[in-house]
């Protein structure tokens, strides 16, 4: 039996974020340049009104953080999640040097208000108003809009900034907005056909369209390659950034093969509970990340398994109280079932 807030994400609209995250902002001439030598994907390739998803590494490759970026035409909004905004700002002072950029931690100033499903962009437009004097692309249907675009928009007189990232395999939207002014933006929502999202709704969503997020499938201990980020996060392009060599060598002398790897998951009964191994036979070969119950396949999780057992149809199981479930390797994202 579906629930009203699933029917919403994959049929309407639903309000709901997928994780807590918090705003950076960076201005000066140089934030570009920057963070190009930072991040995994081209900040040099931005524009106004544009934006990407990278990440931030260690010299050995691992993941430090997880970004959404916005390029404003002024500043740059970095999206990161909310208990490492501290750290981040501290790490990306510690690399600053002589360049003109300014850092400004915009967790008091602004807070985000998420956005899912089809009929996202089409209630969005009937409850914000886009900026046409700024060089966007207007009042069109949100919904056309690629992956990462952005606009300084207004609600009810506020400023805001409406960004397209899709986590859960429908059209999403972030809008982020003035904390007194989030539950206005809410009701607004609602009012114009959205509904509130039940967490356990876009926790399956996301499980379903196999959206990783960065401190429970992804960790300090992750190689993007694992996490099957690359082709999103990654600019094979660009200069040099910490952790590049890293990647490279993976890449070009590797043929990309890393140990372990990030795959869905189909299995019997209910679903494990987070860090529960993998198992083929008696070898242990990985260990759950996120789990959840889908109204449409069951039990699905995502989990890391040992490179030889990524294929999808690979039968394996997964250690429960009871003992173990049978499971089997399913397609990233999941397929569907009509």
């Amino acid at each position: 039996m579906f629930s009203d807030s699933y029917l919403a994400l994959k049929q309407a609209a639903a309000i709901g974020a997928v994780a807590p995250r918090t705003a950076i902002g960076i201005s000066g001439k140089d934030r570009a340049a920057y963070l190009q030598g930072l991040l995994t994907n081209d900040m040099q390739a931005l524009t106004a009104g544009s934006g990407c998803y990278a990440a931030w590494l260690t010299p050995q490759g691992r993941m430090l953080t997880d970004l959404h970026i916005f390029e404003s035409g002024d500043m740059i909004l970095l999206d990161v999640p909310a208990e490492l905004a501290q750290a981040t700002l501290q790490r990306l002072d510690q690399f600053l040097f002589s360049e003109d950029v300014q850092f400004a931690d915009l967790s008091e100033a602004l807070t985000s208000v998420w956005v899912h499903g089809p009929a996202a962009g089409s209630i969005l437009e009937r409850v914000l108003t886009l900026d046409a004097a700024r060089p966007f692309t207007g009042r069109e249907n949100l919904n056309d809009w690629p992956e990462y675009h952005n606009a300084r928009a207004a609600f009810s007189g506020s400023p805001v900034v409406v960004a397209r990232v899709s986590q859960l395999g429908v059209p999403g939207f972030c809008v982020y907005v003035e904390p007194a002014r989030a539950g206005d933006l809410k009701n607004a929502l609602q009012a114009a056909g959205a509904t509130m999202a039940d967490p356990a709704a876009i926790e399956t969503a996301r499980i379903e369209a196999g959206y990783p997020l960065f401190g429970i499938d992804m960790t300090e201990d992750t190689i993007p390659l694992e996490a099957g980020i690359e082709d999103r996060a990654i600019s094979l392009s660009k200069g040099c950034y910490v952790g590049q060599e890293v990647i490279i060598r993976v890449l070009h002398r590797g043929g990309g093969r890393v140990v372990r790897k990030l795959i869905a998951l189909r299995l019997e009964g209910e679903p494990p509970a987070r860090r529960s191994k993998i198992w083929s036979g008696e070898r242990e070969i990985g260990v759950v990340t996120s789990a959840a119950p889908s109204s449409r396949l069951g039990a699905i999780a995502l989990g890391y398994v040992h490179r030889d057992f990524v294929d999808p149809g690979t039968k394996v199981e997964i250690e429960s109280a009871d003992g173990r479930t049978a499971a089997v390797v399913s397609e990233r994202p999941i397929p569907v079932e009509a």
